[in-house]
């Protein structure tokens, strides 16, 4: 099983930014596609953002495209969230995750622990 490690949650205000880091240290990780979701309180896991191997293709959920943006550095073995002008509704425990592209849909396979991502004032 993939180690992933996520970093740079907090408390942060409401349209501030804020970024998330996972690190790992899987050999495998540079041929693999990665991705955060996030789960609020009472709310079901949800896809917020994934990337592809080289960084070529991307995707994100619609509550968040063009506020968060995710991307990878192969020669760190990391993978980043950039979370723009945060709204209280993005308060969340944060995952990252590495999986595939499938059919043009992306499908996680190994988790991280999360990182949690307050937004108030």
């Amino acid at each position: 099983q993939v180690h992933l490690v996520e970093s740079g949650g907090g408390l942060v205000q409401p349209g501030a930014s804020l970024a998330l880091s996972c690190a790992t240290s899987d050999r495998t990780f540079s041929s693999n596609a990665l991705g955060w979701f996030r789960q609020a309180p009472g709310k079901e896991r949800e896809f917020v953002a994934s990337i592809s191997w080289n960084g070529g293709r991307t995707d994100y959920a619609d509550s968040v495209k063009g506020r968060f943006f995710i991307s990878r550095d192969n020669s760190k073995k990391t993978v980043y969230l950039q979370m723009n002008s945060v709204k209280p509704e993005d308060t969340a425990l944060y995952y990252c995750n590495s999986g595939n592209y499938y059919n043009d849909n992306y499908y996680p396979r190994d988790w991280g622990q999360g990182t949690q991502v307050t937004v108030s004032s």
